[in-house]
């Protein structure tokens, strides 16, 4: 379904809330404290935004708004942190150069960063009609498999998605590798969480066990949650639009592969994977969740909830931890990582 006919869709009746909003980069670099707290450098490298009281450990007893003093996020109340792994592309000498994001569809303004959505039913349904319930502090998620190099390994994360944009508000066809034609807006990344929670865990070892998707079907079709995970959660979704058409004019692999690579090595895109802790000031979130809204106008005068400017979305920040070079022509990814085609690459 085209953006603008979904666009139509949603706005054609009220609503409960479909939430859509921007948060601009807060700091790009090694750290991970969801899979590798304390680590100075975490693994690979990562593009965070939210609240600024993200930090190496992230302690999950921490009042994050409290101790957060500004949020890269349109919500003013929203402290929570997004973040992703980082896109580069390979050059056919071997180099490596970092793949900056780009403002989404009425973001163009802001400093890179995430789209955010929060939603109850099907994006493209204009009854948002299922009462969902808000995660509560402490909570933390995971999704993705930074091992899969395969169409197999990442079938469990199906709705892992990437778009190649000729528009603007182009998000289809999507596919779960990467795209292997030039993009001329662009690649789009959608990273869409579980949806039902088994309302005990606020986490879990591998940080993903305590959530599920639907036991039949999926969160689009309104298939059911699983007895071990009864609490129906708002589906999470993350889009990041990355500027790759700044490299189209450079040589591609001349077997009709992706130039492009995941920090952590990953070239095929089947490794795609996002990382989310819950930072809503009190009943913020639920506040909005309940109100009869929809993405257009943001919820934020349904709810009574205040919007920050772009402009102060892109002053918050926090200083990097990490002294190494992120941006410039690569000899290896950061970290030691080379490319990695798996089984897939032919």
């Amino acid at each position: 379904m085209h953006w603008t006919t979904l666009l139509t869709l949603v706005l054609a009746a009220p609503c409960s809330a479909v939430v859509r909003f921007h948060c601009s980069q807060l700091v790009v670099e090694r750290i991970d404290p969801l899979v590798e707290p304390g680590s100075i450098p975490s693994a690979h490298v990562h593009q965070i935004v939210g609240g600024n009281s993200f930090n190496v450990s992230m302690d999950p007893k921490k009042d994050m708004p409290a101790e957060s003093t500004c949020t890269t996020c349109q919500f003013s109340e929203d402290f929570s942190n997004y973040w992703t792994a980082v896109l580069y592309f390979r050059a056919q000498n071997g180099s490596y150069k970092r793949v900056p994001q780009l403002g989404n569809n009425q973001f163009e303004k802001a400093k890179g960063g995430l789209t955010i959505y929060y939603m109850q039913d099907a994006i493209y349904d204009p009854d948002q009609k299922s009462k969902v319930t808000a995660f509560q502090p402490g909570f933390r998620m995971f999704i993705g498999n930074v091992s899969a190099r395969t169409i197999d390994d990442a079938a469990r994360y199906r709705q892992l998605t990437y778009v190649c944009m000729d528009t603007w508000t182009m998000r289809a066809p999507e596919t779960m590798a990467f795209p292997t034609r030039k993009c001329k807006e662009g690649i789009m990344t959608s990273i869409r969480f579980p949806t039902c929670w088994d309302g005990k865990n606020l986490d879990s070892p591998d940080h993903m066990s305590h959530m599920s998707y639907p036991e039949t079907g999926t969160f689009e079709s309104g298939g059911p949650c699983p007895a071990t995970h009864p609490v129906r959660t708002a589906q999470v979704m993350y889009e990041v639009v990355w500027d790759t058409k700044i490299f189209n004019n450079l040589e591609w692999p001349k077997d009709g592969s992706s130039p492009f690579v995941w920090s952590f090595g990953d070239a095929t895109g089947f490794g795609t994977h996002g990382d989310y802790v819950f930072g809503w000031k009190g009943n913020a979130l639920q506040r909005i969740l309940d109100a009869p809204c929809n993405f257009y106008s943001n919820c934020s005068a349904e709810s009574q909830s205040k919007l920050q400017s772009i402009d102060a979305m892109n002053k918050c920040s926090v200083p990097t931890v990490v002294d190494e070079n992120i941006d410039g022509w690569l000899t290896e990814l950061p970290g030691g990582y080379q490319a990695s085609y798996g089984h897939s690459h032919e």
